[in-house]
């Protein structure tokens, strides 16, 4: 077993790959490292995908373990970002009049990013449960070397999403020019950094870490990303069990369409498929058969059943089966909690306007260059127009870098995902 810090671990795994050495015969990493990864993994063997519980597997999270046609991957873990709201608050009589006092609207889980900020800054400072301490209304991963270009993707998914235009979110899949310094992009960015009013104390500097405890230690009304900051709320000793709900990540009025170069004015939701965890074997081992029968082991249903009601485990749902709010029922949740869980995750395999990660060779230092964007914005040391037109300029470096055709043809995979083709 080799264990490696996260910032060391691409590089850890890949060069031993590069040079043919079968260092390791299994490995654990983020998905969306696959464009790098794919041609040094072993094709899962049919065997194992006929087994029931890969077989199980959502459609989403077999494509995101398929490259070229192939599976590659072994499906692990499954991971989205959505919306964590505390219904213990929103439910409250007294915040539900005063809510309304205020805003002249119902207190309600918001729709749209603007009424998610709307309802984070009215409930920022207020002691919202008696406790005698101020809570706030959003905690978001805004560290920029821990993930923030994850929360930025999120919250720029419904305004560059157009369910009517087809061909690349990051990129024009036909010419390879960034668009992440479009209107959409740009107009995301915007409302982060307004965003920081409604944070926490140091929450312009939250790691994944921060978010999962200020959500689920109930900190903050509300929060969005991966499901650890949910079922950290729902642990048995968590003084928010049951008070929470999740909801579909805020979407938007409004979209820009970049065919027009204009907006358009209808409701608009796109699901934001993120990197989540997964295996896979290297070509190079010289015991496939035995990784791959750890890894049928490692994911089987019982391990992987266990392993969903532990939160800093960051195992998500990826099979069917873990869409039955029963399941959740048994761990204690109540039914309304589980139903909704189950409704919002379940809800996003069947969207036909989603969002998947870059999945391309190099996607980290494309990453970087946007984590860097973003936390210039953030900082206030560049407007986000600006920081968004410097990070077009880094990705068209890192493309020339890499190679255009290499990139582009991978590309093309993670439109077919978002596409639906």
């Amino acid at each position: 077993m080799v264990n490696v810090p996260f910032g060391e671990l691409h590089q850890k795994i890949l060069t031993p790959l590069q040079a043919g050495q079968p260092a390791y015969d299994v490995m654990f990493y983020p998905s969306l490292w696959i464009g790098d990864m794919a041609p040094y993994l072993a094709p899962v063997p049919k065997r194992y995908l006929d087994t029931p519980g890969m077989k199980d597997v959502t459609k989403a999270y077999m494509d995101v373990a398929t490259w070229n046609g192939k599976v590659v991957q072994y499906p692990v873990d499954g991971d989205r970002h959505y919306l964590k709201v505390r219904t213990d608050v929103l439910k409250d009589p007294k915040w539900q009049a005063e809510y309304r006092k205020a805003t002249g609207k119902d207190l309600e889980i918001p729709r749209t990013w603007a009424e998610y900020q709307q309802m984070a800054t009215f409930f920022s400072g207020k002691d919202v449960d008696g406790d005698g301490k101020p809570n706030y209304g959003s905690a978001e991963v805004t560290k920029r070397d821990d993930l923030t270009f994850s929360a930025f993707i999120s919250r720029a998914a419904p305004y560059v999403k157009n369910p009517d235009v087809k061909g690349g979110v990051f990129f024009d899949v036909k010419t390879m020019k960034p668009l992440i310094n479009t209107p959409g992009f740009v107009r995301a960015l915007d409302d982060m950094v307004k965003a920081k009013s409604a944070w926490a104390p140091g929450g312009a500097n939250f790691g994944l870490g921060d978010e999962i405890f200020s959500f689920g230690g109930g900190q903050t009304l509300m929060s969005y990303s991966w499901d650890d900051a949910f079922i950290q709320a729902q642990q048995p000793d968590s003084r928010i069990r049951n008070k929470v709900q999740a909801a579909p990540l805020p979407g938007s009025t409004e979209v820009y369409n970049r065919n027009t170069k204009s907006w358009e004015k209808k409701a608009n939701q796109a699901p934001y498929f993120t990197w989540g965890w997964t295996s896979a074997v290297a070509k190079a081992s010289r015991h496939q058969q035995m990784a791959f029968d750890y890894l049928c082991f490692f994911s089987n249903e019982a391990n992987a059943a266990l392993d969903l009601t532990i939160g800093r485990f960051g195992v998500n749902p990826y099979r069917n089966a873990h869409f039955d709010p029963a399941f959740w029922e048994k761990q204690g949740w109540n039914k309304d909690v589980a139903e909704s869980y189950v409704r919002t995750l379940s809800g996003m395999e069947k969207s036909t306007n989603r969002v998947f990660d870059l999945r391309v060779p190099g996607v980290n230092q494309y990453m970087s260059a946007l984590a860097n964007g973003v936390a210039a914005a953030l900082a206030g040391q560049s407007s986000p127009q600006q920081a968004l037109d410097d990070v077009a300029k880094e990705w068209s470096k890192i493309t020339d870098q890499i190679g255009k055709d290499k990139v582009q043809s991978a590309y093309r995979n993670v439109v077919a995902l978002e596409d639906n083709s």
